[in-house]
């Protein structure tokens, strides 16, 4: 079972949806509180990417403080009574090095929505000093990697393979994580403020899991399309971006979904995008109405 979505959010959190008529005719959404305030959609987003989506932070009254009390022990119950005690209840090789799965943490969470590696984050660790205890030499990649498995089966991060379209398989190499919860990445980094664009990217990717889809990362040529989205015959390629409005954003944004041949639907979910119409067939989508739909 995933945390709420951004639409359960609102409504474990007291918020209403409700709709009205802009100046222009067009018609918004926006929300209203149990203290009868109204509410921009944008501003309960980013509380939403900031104190996540664990149903008990209801009871916090959004405050960071009690939410990462909350936060905590779901982090002490997940890594220290689950996966460090992991090798005492299963056949499995034990993960015993607690500095070193935390700062594994740290590192995914840091890096959420970059193609990444076991050896890659060795060298890191290691390059960077942030091992802190004096090592010299890296950790060993298998180390590594049985350490993200136990991370995997807890289901703190889950792992999204690359997918080659033109070769029509599933590359090894270069994947990306993604954590369960934003509140859980605030409560590990801290609220630092910007990288809307992986936040919003690790969102989405939840939110395709949530509507029943396998979703892999698209690879064509060079070019790397954010999400492939597939359910029984229906398959969808995504891109995530926080704005479009740029001209070298849009043709960035636009060109891995420009290069893929096949008449399955292009889409590319934007936080902020001026656009009103297609792109040579490609829908453009507002995030939070893609966040907000049925479907």
């Amino acid at each position: 079972m995933l945390p709420l979505s951004f639409r359960e959010f609102l409504d474990f959190h007291g918020y209403l949806l409700e709709e009205y008529k802009a100046p222009n005719g067009t018609m918004k959404k926006r929300a209203k509180g149990q203290d009868g305030e109204t509410y921009e959609l944008r501003d309960l987003f980013e509380a939403y990417a900031q104190f996540g989506g664990m149903p008990s932070l209801a009871e916090s009254s959004l405050d960071q403080e009690k939410a990462n009390m909350l936060l905590d022990g779901i982090y002490s119950a997940v890594v220290v009574r689950d996966i460090l005690e992991r090798g005492r209840r299963k056949e499995q090789r034990a993960v015993t090095d607690a500095l070193l799965l935390r700062k594994i943490i740290l590192f995914l969470a840091d890096n959420i929505g970059n193609n990444t590696s076991a050896a890659y984050i060795g060298r890191t660790l290691v390059s960077e000093g942030l091992l802190d205890d004096g090592r010299k030499t890296k950790p060993a990649v298998q180390t590594i990697s049985a350490y993200i498995d136990a991370l995997l089966e807890s289901y703190i991060f889950y792992e999204v393979k690359r997918f080659d379209i033109k070769g029509k398989d599933y590359l090894r190499t270069l994947g990306k994580y993604y954590i369960v919860d934003p509140g859980l990445r605030t409560y590990l980094l801290g609220n630092r403020g910007g990288d809307v664009g992986h936040i919003l990217e690790n969102i989405v990717y939840f939110e395709l899991l949530r509507r029943g889809y396998e979703v892999a990362i698209g690879k064509i040529g060079e070019k790397e399309i954010d999400f492939i989205a597939t359910k029984m015959n229906e398959k969808k390629y995504i891109q995530v971006t926080d704005n479009m409005n740029a001209p070298e954003t849009r043709a960035r944004e636009l060109a891995p979904l420009q290069a893929v041949r096949d008449n399955y639907e292009k889409i590319v979910i934007a936080m902020d995008c001026d656009l009103i119409s297609d792109v040579e067939g490609i829908k453009i989508v507002k995030a939070l109405d893609f966040l907000l739909s049925d479907s």
